[in-house]
């Protein structure tokens, strides 16, 4: 079925609760069931169109069988012409996007990558109402489906982002006029100001769909024919939605749904050409890859956000943009260039002044230049000397003297490297302590991220569980992390 035929299945039918309830919940047993009650495909024209053997299908039907595996899925959506966001895919070939797909991959009936869609405003709006509509109506358990994924990586991520240094396309008309005016952006522009500070405050993904909503509404609003002027603005908090909405997503542990938020938020940026934000999301982006353990493609994403930048970025942006080339080269054991970078991101942040630099850079400064610094130098000191250790503990309490309440994520991620320092430099007792305040910290965020880091202390207090103080450290790691 080439991608201009119709499907079989009638949209009445797709309309149908419980045809869409069983879609979402990936209950292909009541899916197909309804498929043939109400549909009149036969198992055999079923199995046909999914590219499925007519056993298999019945197997499923009568429920001895499921489908886990989202090969499958996306077979059953392009043979049944099922939109990918019933399904808790992203947008199929077939669908609005109109994205080009090789013979290839429909041999393979593979998804069209979201990273090929073209670098032109009206896809942008096209991708954040698909994105945000599937996002938003499936259950938790489709969403950790669709999204807890692996991040693309290598040459198929950076490739196709080298279009992020061409010039932004003009919009296209639209069919409806829209009516937007000042005020109404200036409300959704402190709108998602206010959830940027929220994120940075407590972490976690509490109130991602409700960043979603917003998102989605700056997509539909976008779909109108607005003035110039406000389309920028509006691409502007389209671009900061989706960034907290990628933050947010990580801190939920949905490393692909992170990644799919962050190429839309660069996109928008794009779109409203704002470059310095562009720069901001690439910098997200390496912080992800580093996180995977992807330091070259880090390094990568992170000179790119360099060259589109150079001459438009502020002081607290290029500090920001060094310290990410510095955490890139530390992980890679390049000692001598992390510490060339770390002396960059030090003179740039030294010239910075207020009202150089836009809101959402403002979080960094010295504490959190501190901050990044000595987990940079306690990566370095799992590699080589314990000097390193003593470097990063210095730099972390620093970080620690200066943080504020609004840091909270951080102020835990703090917590838990000077814990590890500790242990690396044999200060038992310490280490006792600053486990007991990482843990204190990390009750006070819901993010993952911070878990997954306290969950590395792990190790070290198993390691040295011949002290009593070390094993009720170990337990009451353990605790936290069960709970």
């Amino acid at each position: 079925m080439d991608a201009t035929t119709p499907g079989p299945l009638s949209p009445d039918l797709l309309d149908r609760e419980d045809v869409r309830r069983a879609l979402a919940e990936h209950d292909f047993a009541a899916a197909f069931t309804l498929i043939k009650k109400y549909g009149g495909l036969s198992q055999n024209r079923i199995a046909s169109a999914c590219q499925l053997t007519p056993g298999k299908v019945s197997t499923i039907i009568g429920g001895h069988q499921q489908v886990t595996s989202f090969e499958v899925v996306r077979r059953i959506s392009d043979g049944l012409r099922i939109p990918g966001r019933l399904l808790g895919l992203a947008p199929r070939s077939w669908e609005a996007l109109h994205v080009e797909v090789g013979p290839s991959q429909e041999a393979r009936n593979e998804r069209p990558r979201m990273e090929e869609i073209p670098w032109q405003p009206a896809a942008t709006v096209d991708l954040a109402a698909a994105l945000t509509r599937s996002d938003l109506v499936m259950d938790r358990r489709a969403v950790t489906r669709a999204l807890a994924g692996t991040a693309i990586s290598g040459a198929v991520l950076l490739d196709p982002l080298e279009g992020w240094l061409q010039p932004s396309a003009p919009p296209t008309s639209s069919r409806r006029r829209g009516r937007l005016g000042v005020r109404e952006v200036e409300e959704l522009e402190s709108t998602a100001r206010a959830y940027r500070t929220w994120d940075h405050r407590y972490g976690g993904g509490l109130r991602r769909k409700a960043v979603l909503g917003q998102l989605s509404e700056v997509a539909a609003h976008l779909d109108e024919s607005q003035t110039p002027q406000v389309a920028q603005r509006l691409y502007q908090v389209m671009a900061q939605l989706g960034g907290t909405a990628a933050t947010m997503a990580w801190d939920s542990g949905l490393q692909r749904g992170a990644q799919n938020y962050y190429l839309l938020a660069l996109r928008a940026s794009h779109a409203a050409d704002d470059t310095v934000f562009g720069a901001n999301v690439l910098a997200g982006m390496a912080r992800q890859m580093l996180y995977r353990d992807r330091p070259q493609d880090a390094l990568e994403l992170v000179r790119l956000a360099q060259d589109g930048s150079r001459n438009v970025a502020g002081p607290r942006v290029r500090a920001m943009l060094h310290t990410r080339e510095a955490w890139a080269l530390s992980a890679m054991g390049r000692a001598t260039a992390f510490r060339r970078a770390t002396a960059q991101a030090t003179d740039a942040l030294a010239s910075a002044g207020p009202g150089n630099d836009p809101y959402w850079i403002a979080y960094f400064d010295e504490a959190e230049l501190a901050g990044v610094t000595g987990g940079r130098l306690l990566d370095l000191a799992r590699q080589g000397p314990q000097r390193n250790a003593e470097m990063a503990a210095i730099e972390i309490r620093r970080a620690l003297s200066r943080r504020g309440p609004e840091a909270s994520r951080s102020h835990a991620l703090d917590r838990i490297g000077l814990a590890e320092c500790h242990f690396f430099l044999g200060d038992l007792t310490g280490a006792v302590e600053e486990v007991d305040h990482a843990l204190e910290a990390a009750r006070a965020t819901q993010s993952s991220r911070v878990r997954t880091q306290l969950g590395q202390l792990y190790p070290y207090t198993v390691r040295h569980s011949v002290s009593r103080q070390v094993r009720e450290a170990r337990d009451r790691i353990r605790d936290l992390l069960s709970d």
